[in-house]
């Protein structure tokens, strides 16, 4: 099962997500992962594993597992918030090709829209949302290099890098061959809403706005983009809106607060996976309440990048679509819906970065 952007490039819809998979241990879960039939990566700058995921992905490619051609590998930008500016990003994207040994990737993404100061990869990468200060630089740019003793003196710049200007690169990304499809990965705007009504549909608006304003300057067409997308927060008038301009979607954090309980961000959501709703609709199919919440996203026509140290739950996760939920089992899951935010940059690094959380 696939869905395509708009190279018509088939995107499987269910892969794995390298965030959080330990660097000693990424090369091995990216072989194991393929071997048992993943074809869809989805990494990051940020993530700082994408060298030892290109190890994992050699090593399949060395062994006949696959070629290269048959695994499709998503990125999000070493064009993460420091590199938006041209020149930075256009040195990025090389920078991660060599880290995965590939000559090209299947779809890049902008991984937040928001530029910070630029750091020298020399000096720290991946760069992180901090300054070595422990403080956010946002509209100032510092530029922080291996020279730098200080980034409060060293190479101060009064330049912002607008979204219009980052997607400009992007499409030269494109047109240079070096990804088959580009996209977006924006988190919403408002803040963290616990107590929000189910019906409000608030928190997709600036994420719609900034697809229409990227659409109005556009050579190249937006293939996809990537949202925090579980029964908590369904986003259903982005979803549509991006589903009716031909945006494939993928959904990350499928599973709601299990994915963030270990870095202590769950907020003390209750645990989807052990939900009445979630847990006797899993028993009436005889599978998992991880599979149902899983089904339920890619049912809705979102492709989902679960991530799994364990081979067994790898093996798990791929087969999720091996079954079908009734209408009525896709509406009370949907149901649960109350605007639950849990990737917010606003409340757990910089007040300032709230407008993109």
């Amino acid at each position: 099962m696939s869905i395509s952007p708009p190279s018509r490039m088939q995107m499987p819809i269910v892969g794995l997500g390298l965030w959080k998979i330990p660097r000693a241990t990424c090369a091995d879960t990216v072989y194991t992962a393929l071997k048992a039939g993943y074809r869809l990566l989805d990494g990051a700058c940020d993530y700082g594993n994408e060298k030892e995921a290109g190890e994992g992905l050699k090593r399949a490619i060395a062994d006949g597992v696959v070629k290269r051609e048959e695994v499709f590998i998503t990125t999000k930008a070493r064009l993460w918030n420091t590199f938006h500016k041209r020149e930075n990003a256009l040195a990025a994207v090389k920078k991660q090709l060599a880290d995965w040994g590939v000559d090209y990737f299947d779809l890049y993404l902008i991984h937040f829209p928001v530029a910070l100061a630029y750091v020298d990869p020399a000096h720290r990468y991946p760069p992180e949302w901090f300054g070595d200060d422990g403080k956010v630089y946002l509209g100032e740019l510092f530029v922080l290099n291996s020279q730098s003793t200080n980034a409060l003196k060293d190479g101060i710049a009064t330049e912002n890098t607008p979204i219009q200007e980052t997607w400009a690169t992007m499409e030269e990304i494109l047109d240079a061959g070096l990804a088959k499809d580009i996209g977006v990965r924006f988190v919403g705007v408002l803040e963290y809403e616990r107590r929000a009504r189910a019906d409000q549909s608030f928190c997709s608006n600036f994420n719609g706005s900034l697809i229409c304003d990227v659409l109005r300057y556009a050579k190249r067409p937006i293939s996809a983009l990537q949202v925090e997308h579980h029964p908590y927060l369904t986003q259903d008038p982005l979803i549509k809106f991006a589903q009716s301009q031909g945006i494939a979607v993928t959904g990350y954090s499928s599973l709601g607060p299990a994915g963030w309980l270990e870095i202590d961000m769950h907020h003390s959501v209750p645990s989807l996976l052990e939900h009445n709703t979630v847990t006797s609709i899993a028993q009436a199919h005889g599978k998992s309440p991880a599979q149902v919440l899983l089904r339920w996203t890619t049912q809705r026509g979102i492709a989902i990048v679960p991530k799994s140290n364990s081979p067994e739950r790898l093996l798990e996760n791929l087969r999720s679509n091996d079954f079908d939920l009734t209408q009525e089992q896709l509406d009370q899951i949907s149901s649960l819906n109350q605007n639950i935010r849990l990737n917010n940059p606003g409340e757990g690094i910089d007040q300032r970065l709230s407008i993109f959380a």
